[in-house]
C-alpha cells in the first residue's frame, strides 16, 4: 500500500528544502521500497539545486548518501528481503551489462545518463514516479532519493550491508567516503613510500587522504584555502598542509619546489577547473598520476598543454570511486566495523531531518565535513 512519510522536497532551482508530508507507492518489478535511517548532505545534492545547472527537473526528492531498511520488495527482487539493512547505490550495479562485465570500470548501462554521465533527476525505469505530493508527481534522483523517510529504489541500486552496521555513519560509504577512499586505491593507485598531493580538505578529500595513507604513501600534502580543515587532515594521514593564500605564487610551483620536481599523485576533490590544472602540473614529468574527483559545473573543459602529458604525466577521472557498488560496498562497511578506516571522524554534526537546510548552510559556510540527517 501507499506510505504517507515526510521527505525535502526542492520545488525549484536556488531555494531553500520544504519538509512535506508525500506518498510513497508501493515498489513494483525489481524495486525495493526502503526506510531511509540516516542520510548524509553531500555537494553534489546542492550543485542538483544551483541555479548554474542547466538539467535540473522539478519537484525532485534529492540525496544519494543514504542508509536504512528494506520496508519491502516488489516481485522478482531476490538479493533483498524486508528487514535487512542496506544502502542505496546512486551507480548501479546490473551485472550483465558490458560494463559490469569488465574489470575496467565501475559504470553500469542503468546508469540512465551514462553518455552525459550527470547526476540524473528521473523517473523510474517504466518512466514513472514512485512520489507524489499535493497531487504532483516528484523527480527521482540518482536513484536513490534519500531525503524521504521512504525511498524506492532499482534492486540493481541496492547493497545488502551487515546487520550490526551504524547507519548513522556507514550511510557515508553510499558518496563522500567511497569516492575520496577509492580515487586514492582505484583510480590513482598509489603507492606505497610515494608522495601525494591532496586538493580540498572536505569529507570527500580526507577520505582520499585516507585512501593515501592506506595505501602506503609516505608523503601526503593537504591543500586547502581553510586552514581550520588542517588539524583533522593531520590527524587523518596528511603529513602536512598548506593554503594557496599563503603564497604569491601558483600552488602548483609551491608543491613542486617542496617535493622536488612534484608529487607521485594528486588528487582534486574540489571541482574548480583552475585546481584540476593545478593538481595536474603539480605532479612530476615521468611518471606523475592526477585523479579528478570534483564535478565542476563550468562549461568549458580542463585546460591540459599536450606537453605536460607527453612528458608522461597521466590525467585520470573517477566515478564513485571505482568500486563496482553492489560488489564492494557490503565489502568497505565490513572493513569499517574491522576498524580499517575511520568514519566517525567524518562526521561533523548529527542532525534531525527537519533541519536539513542548516545541514546545507553548515556545508556552504565550511563548518563541516559531514552532516548526517537522521529521521
Amino acid at each position: 500500500q501507499v506510505i504517507k512519510c515526510k521527505a525535502a522536497v526542492a520545488w525549484e532551482a536556488g531555494k531553500p528544502f520544504s519538509i512535506e508530508e508525500i506518498e510513497v507507492a508501493p515498489p513494483k518489478d525489481h524495486e525495493v521500497r526502503i526506510k531511509i535511517v540516516a542520510t548524509g548532505v553531500c555537494r553534489t545534492d546542492a550543485h542538483a539545486v544551483s541555479t548554474h545547472f542547466k538539467e535540473g527537473l522539478f519537484p525532485v526528492i534529492l540525496g544519494h548518501e543514504g542508509a536504512g531498511i528494506v520496508e519491502s520488495v516488489g516481485p522478482g527482487v531476490t538479493k533483498v528481503k524486508p528487514g535487512d539493512k542496506v544502502i542505496p547505490l546512486y551507480i548501479p550495479q546490473c551485472g550483465e551489462c558490458k560494463f559490469c562485465l569488465s574489470p575496467k570500470t565501475n559504470l553500469c548501462q542503468k546508469i540512465s545518463k551514462i553518455k552525459t554521465a550527470i547526476s540524473d533527476q528521473d523517473f523510474m525505469a517504466d518512466n514513472t514516479s514512485r512520489f507524489s505530493c499535493k497531487g504532483k508527481q516528484l523527480y527521482h534522483f540518482m536513484g536513490t532519493s534519500t531525503f524521504s523517510e521512504y525511498t524506492v529504489c532499482a534492486e540493481t541500486s541496492v547493497a545488502k550491508i551487515d546487520d550490526t552496521a551504524p547507519l548513522d555513519k556507514v550511510c557515508l560509504i553510499g558518496c563522500g567516503f567511497s569516492t575520496g577512499y577509492g580515487a586514492a586505491i582505484n583510480t590513482a593507485k598509489v603507492e606505497p613510500g610515494s608522495s601525494c598531493a591532496v586538493f580540498g580538505l572536505g569529507g570527500v578529500g580526507l577520505s582520499a587522504v585516507m585512501g593515501c595513507k592506506a595505501a602506503g604513501a609516505t608523503r601526503i600534502i593537504g591543500i586547502d584555502i581553510n586552514k581550520d580543515k588542517f588539524p583533522k587532515a593531520m590527524e587523518l594521514g596528511a603529513t602536512e598542509c598548506i593554503s594557496p593564500n599563503d603564497y604569491d605564487k601558483p600552488i602548483q610551483q609551491v608543491i613542486a619546489e617542496l617535493t622536488n620536481g612534484g608529487v607521485d599523485f594528486a588528487i582534486e576533490c574540489i571541482g574548480i577547473i583552475e585546481v584540476m590544472k593545478a593538481a595536474l602540473e603539480c605532479t612530476t614529468v615521468g611518471w606523475g598520476t592526477c585523479a579528478i574527483v570534483g564535478v565542476s559545473l563550468a562549461e568549458e573543459g580542463v585546460p591540459v598543454a599536450p606537453f605536460q602529458l607527453i612528458m608522461g604525466r597521466t590525467l585520470k577521472a573517477t566515478f564513485f570511486g571505482g568500486w563496482k557498488s553492489v560488489d564492494n560496498v557490503p565489502k568497505l562497511v565490513s572493513d569499517y566495523l574491522s576498524k580499517k578506516f575511520d568514519l566517525d571522524a567524518l562526521v561533523t554534526f548529527t542532525l534531525p531531518f527537519d533541519e536539513i537546510n542548516k545541514a546545507f548552510d553548515l556545508m556552504r559556510e565550511g563548518k563541516s565535513i559531514r552532516t548526517v540527517l537522521m529521521f
